[in-house]
């Protein structure tokens, strides 16, 4: 394990990488969308030409998809890319139609070969996130830190991901809300010790590792606040029956339930799951 690089699988605008950066790590970004690999190098130039950071281009995939994939973008909301059909529905029931693209596939097995295990792996794209995770079986070494975008439909597939996770070696975990994480500022320290303040711009992953400001909890104690969060996707979630209410309907529904079980934060938002060794 490299315990001064980061992969960030799912650059989208280099939201996560810009902090990763910053703390002083070296950094490999991952990114399916042209346009979005066409922003980074702008946005990036000089971490590029002093080689803290790499990108690879094109989509993670199975080894036998080929090697060219189907990847659609989401012209009205770039975080929406996949190579997954049936996310492409989802994503268009939520008023946000995809174009279809042709782009390379990347092969993640050669990636860890190529740069080594990193410290931190952060996973954000868009139903493909076990395969990254799947594929660190064929390796002794595991990276230290781990986060992925939770499943928010299937509990089955939530449960399925956690063992995984343990089946890797891991045996802390948190979840974390991502949907307060923009404009949240943080105090910690660089590679080198120095210490600084950053705030996480929309669509942000927000902080990893002992950054984060939540206790660590074990396999049983993840499972069951996930239990309580998939109740909030049944009745507010991407397919509930008030997703489908008018709006209006939708705020006063929202506000009922606020009132009566004390709840502050969003409705249902979504999470990633954080594990570490």
């Amino acid at each position: 394990m490299k315990e001064n690089l980061i992969y960030d699988v799912g650059l989208h605008r280099g939201e996560d990488s810009d902090f990763y950066l910053r703390k002083g790590f070296r950094v490999v970004g991952f990114e399916a969308n042209p346009e979005l690999i066409a922003n980074a190098k702008i946005r990036f130039q000089d971490a590029l030409e002093l080689r803290r950071l790499c990108l690879i281009e094109g989509a993670i995939a199975p080894d036998t998809a080929g090697r060219k994939i189907v990847f659609y973008t989401s012209p009205s909301n770039s975080v929406f890319g996949t190579i997954k059909a049936d996310w492409v529905q989802r994503n268009e029931m939520r008023g946000y139609p995809s174009e279809r693209i042709e782009v390379d596939r990347v092969d993640i097995v050669e990636i860890y070969r190529l740069y080594g295990i990193p410290f931190f792996l952060k996973i954000d794209i868009e139903g493909v996130d076990r395969l990254v995770l799947e594929k660190l079986k064929a390796f002794d070494e595991r990276p230290q830190y781990v986060s992925l975008e939770s499943e928010k439909v299937d509990f089955d597939r939530l449960v399925e991901e956690l063992d995984l996770l343990k089946s890797l070696g891991y045996a802390k975990f948190r979840l974390v809300q991502q949907k307060s994480i923009p404009g949240t500022k943080i105090k910690t320290r660089t590679l080198d010790g120095r210490p600084f303040e950053y705030v996480f711009e929309s669509h942000s992953s927000g902080p990893f590792g002992e950054d984060v400001p939540l206790p660590w909890l074990t396999y049983d104690e993840v499972l069951e606040q996930y239990k309580m969060v998939f109740r909030q996707y049944k009745y507010f979630g991407d397919y509930s029956l008030v997703r489908k209410m008018p709006e209006l309907a939708q705020k006063v529904i929202h506000k009922l339930y606020r009132m009566r079980t004390g709840h502050k934060g969003p409705l249902p938002g979504w999470f990633d799951t954080h594990a570490s060794l």
